[in-house]
């Protein structure tokens, strides 16, 4: 058995780091100046307008608003990558990834726009009025490509209730390693707890799903921010080596490319996609279900989930460990070195507090996940799946997460790496291609906000040939 698991761990790593050598750094980057560029550097631009418009109210009263989409998005953004992802690149990559974990951010902002516009302009109308779509949709609709929406509906599927999924139960238990009571059973009893909270959860159905997020990522996110925030004022003498330290060792391009796989760049830019997703394909299914009059306004709600994401939360725990003395080793990697760093600061309460943060981060992770699932298996079999078929796939993704709390930390953080680098190679090349009817919605989102009008998108206007659910 022992020797499967490790043939298996060997070809995942060996796939993940072929692609990750250069081709998804090499797409993300790319693809994010091509965006910044073509949207007018809307990052920066309409950066205001997207804090604007998230508080927009649906126009239907089954649709989900602006804000609804994003607390969904977010809760699969702003999960265990947020303290544990961060932790690891800094341990394994140096200051320098923090660097290059912001980069990802503010380039990921113009293709999180593209992508989650197009989700909107091709979404599809449900029978009880509601909208749903992704990725898989605009594959279909705009380039007439079923098959291709057909792997990536099962890509990400292997990607959140899989990859993600494992990883977040592994982080979760993994942060209880430090304390006393941590034992060969313990992952056996977090993994246990964890599977049945979810399963409660996923048997209540989709508008559930979004009123357990609506309420614990807020919340969850601002305690998270506060408490890092009391800790860089206790350190705050140490801030100013530490930006000097993220700026030097970002561009330290013999040790990049030196050791490209364990450099700065490579860390910062792996982690900084599992933390914020942008141009993965993934939030753009949470997008099509927002109810709104134009589809550049959701493209903007889900930019503004990135920064929420990348320049918020997870600046907050690198500046919070960065300060606090300890210095980051690989020995330290995950939550090891963000309870030291705490401990150092808050003394027991920093690694209990974090231990708490955990859990609720781990626990909106996974719903935020499985509810990018149900999606695609409707995308997949071209129906709503039968009762009995959703009760087995939810039990199974269930056995999931409870498997995951008892992986290795290479192999649970391999085979994320892996399924995520999948959608990004699928995504990007067709949002690129794509990228025109995003485009021109931009334009004439623009053009009627300056003439002081409450945009609303209409097919023809923008001369937008495919036949829409909503537009035409």
């Amino acid at each position: 058995m022992q020797a499967i698991a490790n043939a298996v761990s060997t070809l995942v790593n060996t796939v993940s780091g072929f692609l990750y050598n250069p081709w998804v750094p090499l797409f993300l980057l790319c693809a994010g100046v091509y965006f910044t560029i073509r949207t007018g550097l809307i990052q920066f631009r309409l950066l205001g307008e997207s804090i604007r418009v998230v508080s927009e109210k649906p126009h239907g009263e089954n649709g989900i608003s602006s804000f609804g989409a994003l607390m969904v998005s977010t809760a699969s953004r702003v999960g265990t990558g947020n303290i544990v992802g961060v932790s690891s690149a800094i341990c394994l990559g140096g200051y320098g990834a923090v660097f290059w974990m912001w980069v990802t951010a503010l380039l990921g902002g113009a293709s999180a726009f593209i992508e989650s516009t197009l989700a909107q302009i091709y979404k599809k109308r449900d029978r009880d009025g509601s909208s749903y779509g992704g990725p898989a949709y605009y594959m279909e609709s705009a380039l007439g490509q079923r098959w291709l929406g057909v792997i990536f509906a099962v890509v990400l599927i292997c990607t959140y209730a899989v990859g993600y999924n494992m990883l977040a139960s592994y982080n979760l238990q993994s942060t209880f390693a430090g304390f006393s009571f941590y034992g060969t059973a313990t992952p056996y009893l977090i993994g246990g707890v964890l599977a049945v909270l979810f399963a409660f959860c996923i048997l209540g159905g989709g508008k559930r799903l979004t009123q357990i997020t609506g309420v614990l990522v807020p919340i969850m996110g601002v305690i998270y921010i506060l408490v890092a925030v009391v800790v860089i004022i206790i350190n705050a003498r140490f801030i100013p080596n530490v930006f000097a330290s993220i700026f030097r060792e970002a561009f330290d391009f013999r040790a990049i490319f030196g050791g490209f796989a364990g450099s700065a760049l490579m860390q910062g830019l792996k982690r900084g996609l599992y933390s914020n997703e942008a141009g993965m394909g993934s939030a753009p299914n949470a997008a099509a279900t927002a109810d709104v009059s134009h589809p550049a306004k959701q493209g903007l709600v889900q930019m503004l989930s990135v920064f929420i994401d990348t320049l918020l939360i997870c600046s907050a725990t690198a500046l919070m460990c960065l300060s606090s003395g300890i210095a980051p080793t690989a020995e330290l990697e995950g939550a090891p070195y963000v309870q030291q760093a705490m401990a150092v600061s808050l003394g027991e309460f920093g690694p209990i507090f974090i231990a708490l943060s955990m859990c609720l981060f781990a626990f909106t992770t996974l719903i935020g996940n499985y509810y990018y699932c149900e999606g695609c298996i409707k995308y997949i079999l071209r129906r709503s799946p039968s009762r009995a078929f959703m009760t087995v796939f939810r039990l199974v993704a269930t056995a999931i997460v409870f498997a995951g709390a008892l992986l290795n930390a290479k192999l649970a953080w391999d085979t994320a790496d892996l399924f995520q680098a999948i959608m990004v190679i699928i995504n990007v090349p067709v949002i690129v291609i794509l990228a025109k009817p995003a485009l021109n919605a931009l334009k004439d989102y623009t053009t009627q906000r300056r003439a002081g009008h409450n945009p609303i998108y209409k097919a023809r206007d923008v001369g937008l040939k495919e036949h829409t659910d909503y537009w035409n």
